[in-house]
């Protein structure tokens, strides 16, 4: 299959790129390099430097390359930047995905893999959430998720469009055999931020609220190994390739750590201090959002090889101590 890879030069987005050579398929990145960088492609896998938002050229893209499906993970994704520019979230995860789907119904393309969010979900219990329950996103990042969503499904519906929605909970990690990984210098990833602090890239990091009702005090999130996740992604491709419904899946592993849980997993993996100080909480942050996950292990027969937080931390530790290398080198 010729896939497009919206955001491919990205973390996800990268990750996926791996996963559609490592299975014979011919993917073509879209990307503005905004976060992605061009040296994390593998050779011989075209790039088209562009907006999701420039509609003749996503359509162009999609007629040169003869493109039979597309994975959208191009997005911002950052929970408190959203809430001070709404305006931006909106415009990129929305207006542009709009775009996007217009020059696919237009080029008729057929099968729409999204890369959506847990943050639909906003505020819920300890308890793993489903997807038939109530959207109600605390932020402006989890609502132009939600949006997108609804269009996507509307799309489809009018224009013999199939698709699977899959919402991420917390993404870490990196390809173990070290191909890709997370590489954006100011990400916020709560488990790129502690290594970069074990490794003393930082003078130290935040823990935003130690007053929430939860054991001990901070959030708690559901965390996937990036490779997991990829791996649902192929499933959720293979199934539309094969005639599949549309569908929406949780891609987590049911099961949740807070966050101080996570630094100290951090300070035991890496074996050195995390200084980590307490600040107040940000605007937007669940307290809890853990998935169930029997629809995607059910229906797409996902099943996990990386539910570790401590080998998630080893291999965001390997991957990050390799980059730091590289960019002292250059």
């Amino acid at each position: 299959m010729n896939v497009l890879v919206t955001g491919g030069a990205g973390y996800i987005g990268g990750h996926m790129v791996l996963a559609l050579l490592d299975a014979g398929h011919q993917p073509v990145v879209f990307d503005n390099l905004s976060t992605g960088f061009r040296w994390a492609l593998p050779e011989g896998v075209p790039l088209v430097v562009g907006d999701v938002g420039d509609f003749e050229l996503v359509l162009r893209t999609l007629q040169t390359y003869r493109i039979e499906a597309i994975a959208h993970f191009a997005a911002k994704l950052v929970v408190p930047e959203s809430v001070v520019d709404p305006l931006g979230y909106y415009l990129n995860n929305t207006v542009k995905s709009r775009s996007l789907m217009a020059a696919a119904v237009a080029a008729g393309v057929k099968k729409f893999v999204f890369s959506s969010t847990a943050a639909v979900y906003g505020n819920t219990s300890d308890k793993p959430i489903g997807e038939d329950a109530p959207l109600a996103p605390l932020s402006p990042y989890g609502s132009s998720k939600q949006l997108t969503e609804v269009m996507l499904r509307d799309v489809a519906a009018a224009h013999d469009m199939r698709y699977v929605v899959l919402r991420y909970f917390n993404v870490a990690g990196s390809d173990p055999a070290m191909r890709h990984g997370q590489s954006t210098a100011n990400a916020t990833h709560l488990i790129k931020v502690a290594i970069q602090t074990a490794l003393g890239m930082r003078s130290h990091m935040e823990i935003f609220g130690t007053d929430y009702p939860t054991p001990d005090g901070t959030c708690i999130r559901d965390y996937i190994h990036v490779t997991d996740l990829i791996a649902a992604h192929m499933l959720a491709l293979n199934h539309l390739d094969t005639s599949g419904e549309s569908m929406v899946v949780n891609c987590g592993y049911g099961h949740g750590y807070s966050v101080s849980e996570v630094i100290e997993t951090v300070r035991q993996v890496s074996g050195k201090p995390v200084n980590a100080r307490v600040a107040p909480r940000r605007a937007g942050d669940p307290v809890a959002i853990v998935a169930d996950s029997t629809r995607i292990r059910s229906r797409l027969g996902w099943q996990p090889r990386h539910d570790d937080l401590a080998t998630i931390v080893e291999h965001s530790l390997r991957w990050e101590s390799m980059l730091r290398e590289r960019n002292l080198k250059l």
